[in-house]
């Protein structure tokens, strides 16, 4: 071992702060203190002064191992509410002044009367004393992450580590495992004792939980190393992007197309696996002046999106945007498309052909939006001759002819009567363009009586002296009507297809629900009724002369088409009854084709419950072929048997030693058992079949059920019983679930290979053999169910047989001719019919397990 620092070196051993090094991992048992021990070791070798703080080994060999030729700190004993308890002694290790502390569970609470709260606070004093730290830390314990984790496995961690003391680690190292493996290891009892690991390998080691953990822990480590990668390139001033990962930048301003881009963006980093950022640039010329609203609500559509929200401020947008986007190293930019009018362009390209130019390896998304190509056209676009419109439109009427007489009558001097005349009709034409007919037509006939009026032979009179004056006059009115008429049409065929759009995307919409959801016809009705306003939606069908509702949604829905606000007629007995108000005649296009699709639903739903009849039928002429086949083998067996046994009994001359005549008679019972079996299952089977299961629910403990299944079922001498008393209590129907265990069990008896003996890993040095029973039945705990498990080590089930093996007469190849393959399935119906549940899983290692779970009994 080597010597501590000499005094000497104290002044200097006290300027520098220690660095900590986390070893992290996805879940118990990964190897991180295993790994940690590791660096220890190597650390020592290399001639480092390493004392371990504080190490738990859980009981698990291999680590209490690696603990050998450490030295190791003694421990603090506190007493806490009349128990004794280990925490690490840090004034100890203080003391010591090692090089390096070896400090396990990073996230650990500590004892009340400790002097820090957390074990991590602990190691803050270690570091800034200069001593380098090894520690270990589970991601479930990420103070970021507590709450996805309780979400994933059902279990809240109360011990957690803020996320800052871990990122600010010199050197974090991911210990990795797949699930697969790290369930084998729990398996061979390397993580917890035996008696846990049943309830560990069934709750938080699934699989599924393994892979989300271990998915978290890929990324956190990921998004630390991405850190780190930042600030390399900030300290050695790299520009150029590096696409070590794609990530996408949304450029705003806080403009109502903002949530178009980010939206936009969302799908472009969705199908590029990338990650996105929301950036918000301000700047002081007035074209970011949105509130703090506006803001906030595009912050919160950044988090629904899965985003980060970020603010620049920079006069020089384009410039702005592309040092972020380079400093956060992105991929691809995406901006909008100017907003500019295209005289605005001429003079100044925009934000979105500058960021181009300049962008270099980033690739740059233009996404097109309502706001594009000036403010006035996309209103325009939106909705041509509005309210608002036609009111501009009057106001013009009346403010252009009356301007242009006070230019005429200002400059009647310098102008002619032609120019007079070009002015209104300039005039005339800019209010039909704007208002349409009806403004058109007043601007026209004012324009026509103020030319008269002042600037026509005679004036201030309105009376027309010469004849092409008249003709003027006429022409003025024809331009206008002229002109109005366009703009009328182009307005009516605008809104035509507009309405169009909409028919068509109702129809589509209609079309996949029809064709994608489970109960199609309620789904459609509902569509219809939230579309247009209504209070309830029916369909009815008219038998024997009677209006019927076949499916409805809303309230009050309508008895009969007569009922009806509206009344759609499918077919001349099918209707669809609306009530809510009147719609418009083009509504009734939509609702036609709407009760075709639903007529459709109604005819396809039929033809799945048709198609479900047919497949009942089908099951049970399979069923009583099987029943019949399996009775006509499995009967008449033990049926033989005992005539046989009874023929030998009786037989005068056969004389018979007492040991024959007891056979004989053991032969008669073991078959009568088995007849009686089967027939208890047969009937059973029957009940289930016709619903006539009525449980009798009371409280009740998994030991006594346990205990008086396993006194009627043979070989209990093979089957081992681990059932703690002191487990909650169930809801179920102790008759029932009595017989249910007993199925299971004599099912775990009579198709699994016996195995008495096992080899398992202890040490990891050599196989140990130990004597475990055929069958073992364990019981734990788990949220609100409390499960009962059935383990065989036996020849287990073929892949993707554990559905099968629940179905009637199944018995999966085994062929030892007892049964007729209906213990399971009677035990899945009684199961289900007291609440509860019942599975089939690979036991570790090879065999069977059977887990029996029900709803704990709420006092």
């Amino acid at each position: 071992m080597s010597t501590p620092r000499a005094h000497t070196d104290d002044v200097d051993y006290k300027r520098r702060r220690g660095e900590l090094r986390i070893y992290l991992g996805a879940a118990p048992g990964v190897g991180k203190t295993f790994a940690m021990l590791g660096e220890a070791h190597r650390r020592r070798e290399r001639g480092t002064d390493v004392v371990v703080g504080l190490v738990e080994t859980h009981g698990r060999a291999k680590t209490a191992q690696l603990l050998g030729g450490l030295e190791a700190m003694p421990r603090k004993h506190i007493e806490h509410r009349g128990k004794q308890f280990d925490e690490l002694d840090i004034d100890a290790v203080l003391a010591r002044k090692p090089e390096v502390a070896v400090i396990d569970e990073l996230a650990h609470t500590n004892v009340p009367g400790c002097r820090n709260a957390k074990r991590w606070q602990d190691v803050e004093e270690l570091l800034e004393a200069g001593i380098d730290v090894l520690s270990t830390v589970n991601v479930q314990h990420l103070e970021s992450l507590n709450d996805v984790v309780e979400r994933i496995t059902g279990a809240r961690q109360q011990e957690t580590v803020p996320d800052e003391v871990v990122r600010k680690a010199e050197q974090i190292e991911l210990i990795d495992i797949t699930p697969e493996a790290l369930r084998r290891r729990l398996a061979h009892g390397n993580v917890y004792p035996a008696h846990k690991i049943d309830a560990a390998l069934a709750n938080y080691f699934r699989p599924g939980n393994l892979t989300a953990l271990r998915e978290l822990a890929l990324l956190w480590v990921a998004d630390q190393v991405d850190v780190a990668l930042r600030r390399y390139r900030a300290e050695k001033e790299i520009t150029d992007t590096w696409e070590a990962r794609e990530r996408v930048v949304v450029a705003i301003t806080g403009g109502k197309e903002s949530e178009t881009l980010i939206r936009r963006g969302s799908r472009i980093a969705a199908r590029a696996g990338a990650e996105l950022l929301v950036l918000h640039i301000l700047r002081g010329d007035g074209l970011a002046g949105v509130g703090p609203g506006a803001v906030g609500k595009l912050r919160k559509l950044t988090d629904d999106v899965g985003a980060t929200f970020h603010t620049v401020v920079g006069d020089d947008v384009p410039t702005a945007m592309l040092d972020f986007a380079r400093g956060v190293n992105a991929t691809q930019l995406v901006v909008g498309t100017s907003r500019r009018s295209r005289l605005a362009r001429v003079f100044d390209e925009g934000i979105g052909a500058a960021v181009v130019q300049r962008s270099g390896a980033i690739d740059v998304h233009m996404v097109t939006h309502a706001e594009s190509g000036g403010r006035l056209k996309a209103k325009l676009a939106r909705s041509p001759l509005s309210r608002k419109r036609r009111i501009i439109g009057w106001s013009l009427a009346v403010l252009l002819p009356s301007l242009a007489t006070l230019v005429g009558a200002w400059l009647h001097q310098d102008l002619i009567l032609s120019t007079n005349v070009i002015d209104y009709f300039m005039a005339t034409v800019v209010v039909a363009l704007v208002g349409g007919l009806g403004p058109a037509l007043f601007a026209s006939v004012l324009s026509a009586a103020l030319l008269n009026f002042f600037f026509t032979p005679p004036i201030y009179t309105l009376t027309v002296d010469a004849q092409q004056n008249v003709v003027t006059l006429v022409a003025m009115i024809i331009v206008a009507v002229m002109v109005a008429v366009v703009v009328d049409r182009a307005a009516r065929r605008a809104e035509v297809a507009a309405r169009a759009r909409t028919e068509a995307a109702l129809l589509a919409s209609y079309s996949r629900t029809v064709l994608t959801h489970d109960n199609p016809l309620d789904r459609l009705l509902d569509k219809v009724r939230e579309n247009f306003g209504l209070h309830s939606v029916a369909l009815l069908e008219k038998t024997d002369g009677e209006w019927h509702r076949v499916a409805c949604v809303g309230d009050s829905p309508c008895d009969g088409p007569d009922d009806a606000d509206v009344d759609i007629p499918v077919t001349n007995d099918v209707h669809l009854a609306l009530r809510g108000k009147a719609l418009p005649a083009h509504d009734r296009r939509v609702l036609e084709a709407a009760a075709g699709q639903a007529l459709l639903a109604l005819r396809q739903q039929r033809m799945a419950a048709q198609a479900i009849q047919a497949q009942r039928r089908a099951e049970t002429t399979e069923l009583r072929t099987a029943l019949l086949s399996a009775v006509g083998h499995d009967l008449r067996t033990p049926l033989t048997s005992i005539k046989a046994a009874v023929g030998s009994l009786r037989a005068p001359d056969l004389a018979l030693s007492e040991q024959d005549t007891a056979e004989l008679l053991e032969t008669v019972e073991e078959s009568a058992d088995r007849l009686a079996g089967l027939i208890d299952n047969l009937l059973d089977s029957s009940r289930l079949a016709t619903g006539a299961v009525e449980p009798l629910m009371k409280s009740v403990g998994y030991y006594e059920v346990v205990a008086r299944a396993l006194s009627s079922v043979d070989g209990r001498n093979a089957i081992a019983v681990d059932v703690d008393e002191r487990l909650p209590l169930v809801k179920a129907d102790v008759g029932l679930l009595e017989r249910v265990i007993a199925n299971v069990v004599d099912n775990a008896l009579r198709h699994g290979t016996l195995q008495p003996r096992r080899n398992v890993d202890v040490d990891g040095d050599g196989r140990v053999s130990v004597d475990e029973p055929a069958v073992a039945l364990r019981a734990s705990a788990y949220g609100d169910q409390v499960e009962l498990w059935v383990v065989d080590h036996g020849r287990g089930l073929p892949k993707g047989a554990s559905a099968a093996v629940f179905q009637p007469f199944q018995r999966l190849g085994d062929r030892s001719g007892t049964g007729v393959g209906l213990g399971l399935s009677v035990a899945k119906g009684f199961t289900e019919a007291m609440g509860g549940t019942i599975r089939a899983e690979d036991t570790p290692g090879g065999g069977l397990t059977v887990v029996i779970s029900l709803p704990e009994a709420k006092s």
